[in-house]
C-alpha cells in the first residue's frame, strides 16, 4: 500500500545505480526537459486497435517519451476477455473523458500530454512534444528491493489550485496473446508498455513538495513510472520511468 512521506526538495540530475553486499539501490532523477506522456487506450477485443498497439511499440526512446498502454474492459462482451484490462485502467479513461468534455470513450484513443491526439498515425518519438519545462517539478525515483519511492520537489506558486497529484504505472513489455474469439479471432497480438498496475496517489500541497511509496508485486518488475499531474489526475506535469537491472 502507498504511504505518504515527509515533504522534501529534490534537484534534477541523472541516473545512478549504487550497490552493496547487503542491498542495492537503483535511482533516476528528472532532467531539464520533461518527456512527452503518451497514453493509449486499447483492447484486444477491438479490431481497430492492433495498428495503434504496433505504433506504441515503436516509441522506445526513454529520454523524450513515456508510453503507457491502458487496456480497457468494456469490449469484453464481444467474445474475448482482454487479459490485460482492469477496472482501474478503464476508470482512468472515463476520468479523462469527463476532463476533456467528451461524450463517449473509444478505442484506440491516444492521449498526448493530457489532450486527445488523433494525429498519431506515422508519428515518431521525436515528433511528440514534451511537457512544458516551466511547470514541471523535479522528480526522483529510487528502488530498494521491492519498494519504489517517488520524491517530488516543492513548486511554490506554479501548480493548479496549489496542489499536485500523481500516479504509479508498472509497465510490461513483450506480452503476447493468441486471440481465439471476438473481433481479433485468429490474431497473434504483441503489446509493449502495458500498464499492469495503475495506482493513483492523493494530492499534496505543491509548495511543500511530496512523495509516495509503492511496493511492487512479487513477480519480477523492471520498469516503473511515476507521473506528476494536476489535482484531478488528468493533466501530466512531469514523468519519469525507473528501469533497474534485473
Amino acid at each position: 500500500m502507498p504511504t505518504t512521506l515527509p515533504r522534501f526538495v529534490v534537484c534534477a540530475s541523472t541516473l545512478a545505480v549504487v550497490g552493496s553486499a547487503l542491498a542495492q539501490t537503483c535511482e533516476v532523477r528528472s532532467g531539464p526537459q520533461p518527456p512527452a506522456v503518451v497514453e493509449l487506450y486499447t483492447s484486444e477485443g477491438c479490431s481497430s486497435c492492433p495498428p495503434a498497439d504496433r505504433w506504441l511499440s515503436t516509441l522506445k526512446s526513454p529520454d523524450n517519451v513515456l508510453a503507457l498502454s491502458f487496456h480497457v474492459n468494456y469490449w469484453n462482451h464481444l467474445g474475448w476477455r482482454d487479459p490485460f484490462a482492469t477496472r482501474e485502467t478503464t476508470a482512468r479513461q472515463y476520468l479523462l473523458k469527463e476532463a476533456l468534455g467528451a461524450k463517449h470513450v473509444y478505442t484506440p484513443q491516444v492521449v498526448l500530454n493530457g489532450r486527445d491526439h488523433r494525429g498519431w498515425h506515422g508519428q515518431r518519438a521525436v515528433d511528440l512534444s514534451g511537457l512544458p519545462a516551466a511547470t514541471a517539478p523535479a522528480l526522483r525515483l529510487s528502488r530498494q528491493g521491492d519498494v519504489v519511492t517517488a520524491q517530488v520537489a516543492a513548486t511554490p506558486g506554479s501548480a493548479p489550485a496549489g496542489e499536485l497529484a500523481g500516479y504509479w504505472a508498472v509497465l510490461q513489455d513483450g506480452l503476447l496473446s493468441k486471440v481465439t474469439r471476438g473481433e481479433n479471432a485468429g490474431e497473434d497480438l504483441r503489446h509493449d508498455h502495458v500498464v499492469s498496475l495503475y495506482q493513483p496517489v492523493p494530492a499534496w500541497k505543491a509548495a511543500q513538495g511530496g512523495g509516495a511509496q509503492l511496493t511492487l508485486p512479487a513477480r519480477s518488475v523492471q520498469r516503473v513510472a511515476f507521473v506528476v499531474t494536476d489535482p484531478g489526475l488528468t493533466r501530466p506535469l512531469q514523468a519519469l520511468v525507473l528501469h533497474c537491472p534485473a
